[in-house]
């Protein structure tokens, strides 16, 4: 008898930081032997509301606090997750804002110096350079397109 797999919910809450030189932070990391980058944030945990979980995500990868400026955008179609296609993506963004950008250890792209599961450094891209190329998931890129025209 073949097993029938779950269909879930995955849903990703994000946050779109953007200083004062008009250059927004994105994340590389390294996950299951896939470099990818993306927007800081990451995987709602159950029982937390998605303001709670991007600031939790901010002050665990990057150790700063931050304030929600407000909702940008919430995944609108159907989008299977890149791990596992059996899970619906719903990806949430808030424009965030922080009072210690100062804090934010910043790196070159790629230049991991473990080259191990869970790496991740970030970067700032210019607001006025940003492309969907520069970015792994395809809501990730759709966003850009839309800071793009909001803030282009």
């Amino acid at each position: 008898m073949t097993k029938k797999m779950e269909k879930r919910f995955n849903i990703r809450v994000y946050g779109i930081l953007i200083n004062e030189r008009s250059e927004v932070l994105v994340t590389d990391e390294l996950r299951m032997g896939m470099q990818m980058t993306k927007f800081p944030g990451g995987g709602l945990h159950h029982g937390e509301g998605t303001i709670d979980c991007v600031k939790r995500e901010f002050t665990e990868e990057l150790n700063i606090e931050i304030e929600i400026v407000k909702h940008f955008y919430t995944t609108d179609h159907f989008q299977a997750s890149a791990f596992n296609p059996n899970d619906q993506l719903i990806s949430i963004y808030y424009l965030v804002k922080t009072p210690e950008p100062q804090k934010i250890k910043i790196e070159n792209k790629f230049v991991f110096t473990e080259n191990k599961d869970g790496a991740q450094l970030f970067r700032w891209i210019k607001l006025n350079e940003i492309s969907e190329n520069d970015f792994t998931f395809p809501i990730d890129k759709k966003v850009v397109g839309l800071l793009k025209e909001k803030h282009g």
